[in-house]
């Protein structure tokens, strides 16, 4: 038995979604756990949830079950699949939603093709509840993947833009924006140490300009801006009991520049 699963969806909790996924889920699992992840992910924003996944479920207890629901193409042709991913279990569209875990790890996935462990009466719009969510609940109790389809050997998968180093420094992006305003970026800390070391170095980041690395929000005074390696292992810029977002006016995917500085000849 797997006795949890979690929730990750972009539906937020105002409508009836999420309660309705899980309704269907206890009807199969009454005793199982259920963890919500977030439903706050920005509608239809794939590579957001994916970010989100990729920095929490393979925290979670040995054979957790993971439904994944930010599905912009719902009812079209891509494939519903389940995933092994360790010792961990995925289930959600195939939309490059696991993007960031299985290019970091090994996989075994099928296409959801038993309509047998789905709701007898499916949605062409709600496959969250009539699809996914059962089958969930179904691995939750010990089914195993391989009853649940055909195998597949490949899963969509997005990257994001890899950042450029050479020895004038590092050109980067940002890749996600948290809930409080603070800049992810794709810059990742062993990148860092690589090309920066403990060079003198300015990061250019909207129209601000920043002079060094620091440990953590409180090295800078309230309201300034810092940089600084996140909990999850890339370069991430703030403001400190402030919005980055907001008061350097810097949306995702803009560019981050690392510029090393040369020393002055004497």
């Amino acid at each position: 038995m797997r006795n949890v699963i979690t929730l990750t969806t972009d539906f937020g909790l105002q409508d009836y979604y999420v309660s309705a996924m899980k309704a269907v889920m206890l009807g199969i699992a009454p005793e199982v756990r259920m963890v919500d992840i977030s439903h706050e992910i920005p509608s239809q924003d794939i590579m957001a949830g994916s970010w989100i996944i990729r920095n929490s479920a393979m925290l979670f207890p040995s054979g957790t079950v993971h439904t994944v629901v930010v599905d912009p193409g719902v009812g079209t042709d891509r494939n519903p699949v389940a995933v092994k991913i360790g010792d961990q279990y995925f289930v959600g569209p195939d939309n490059g939603i696991f993007s960031l875990l299985t290019q970091e790890n090994d996989y075994k996935a099928v296409r959801l093709t038993n309509e047998q462990y789905w709701r007898v009466e499916k949605s062409s719009t709600f496959h969250g509840r009539d699809i996914f969510a059962p089958v969930a609940a179904h691995l939750s109790q010990g089914v195993s993947l391989e009853e649940l389809g055909d195998p597949l050997d490949e899963l969509v998968t997005y990257r994001w833009t890899v950042p450029i180093a050479d020895n004038e420094g590092i050109e980067g992006m940002v890749i996600h924006i948290d809930k409080f305003g603070n800049l992810v970026t794709n810059i990742t800390g062993s990148l860092l140490e690589e090309v920066v070391g403990d060079k003198d170095v300015k990061i250019y980041v909207g129209n601000t300009i920043l002079e060094e690395i620091a440990p953590t929000f409180g090295a800078v005074a309230e309201g300034e801006p810092v940089a600084y390696i996140g909990s999850s292992g890339v370069l991430e810029i703030a403001i400190n009991k402030g919005d980055a977002k907001q008061m350097l006016g810097v949306q995702k995917g803009a560019q981050i520049s690392l510029i090393l500085q040369k020393e002055s000849p004497i």
